[in-house]
């Protein structure tokens, strides 16, 4: 029988909490989504999250329910920017190169989105997905992130400014307006 993600971050015997796995069951969806925005990757992304669930797990009595989230969504950040750090980027030869899908007509934008969240630098990035996706302040972004205030506005500044001319976010004015 495989364990868990949890159960591996346990020392051997122990039984989770269960206000810690009823965060994990309300919380994981809005975790993963920010994950997602961040990486761009469906797998990657809940490799971040259960990394940052596994790392936080232990703080759960320190910390408390109250301010946890803020915990877990801070080691997930810091997480990301160290494996983004890291020299290895994930590749993995293949004998056979994989076929390429069809191109799909994107509809309401959401590769294109991702795509130019892509193009960002990391710090941007997280700046935004907190900001406008997660929809924290200021204040609690800085927070999350352990920066400062004015380093949230400026770098959301400049991201935006980024997002603004990317040719991914560009759509061709047609002549039917």
């Amino acid at each position: 029988m495989q364990r868990t993600v949890v159960e591996q971050a346990m020392p051997q015997g122990a039984v989770p909490d269960d206000g810690f796995d009823g965060f994990v069951a309300a919380r994981g969806g809005a975790l993963w989504r920010s994950a997602w925005l961040l990486t761009g990757d469906h797998q990657l992304a809940e490799d971040l999250v259960q990394t940052a669930l596994a790392k936080s797990w232990r703080a759960w009595s320190r910390v408390g329910a109250d301010g946890f989230e803020a915990y877990v969504r801070r080691v997930m950040y810091t997480t990301y920017v160290s494996w983004w750090r890291r020299k290895w980027r994930g590749e993995r030869p293949t004998e056979h190169l994989p076929e390429r899908p069809a191109a799909v007509e994107d509809r309401d934008g959401r590769n294109d989105l991702v795509a130019a969240l892509g193009a960002l630098p990391r710090g941007q990035r997280a700046v935004v997905v907190l900001r406008y996706f997660e929809d924290l302040t200021e204040q609690q972004t800085a927070t999350a992130l352990g920066i400062g205030v004015g380093t949230v506005k400026s770098q959301c500044s400049r991201a935006l400014a980024t997002l603004r001319s990317s040719p991914h976010l560009r759509r061709e004015e047609t002549d039917d307006e």
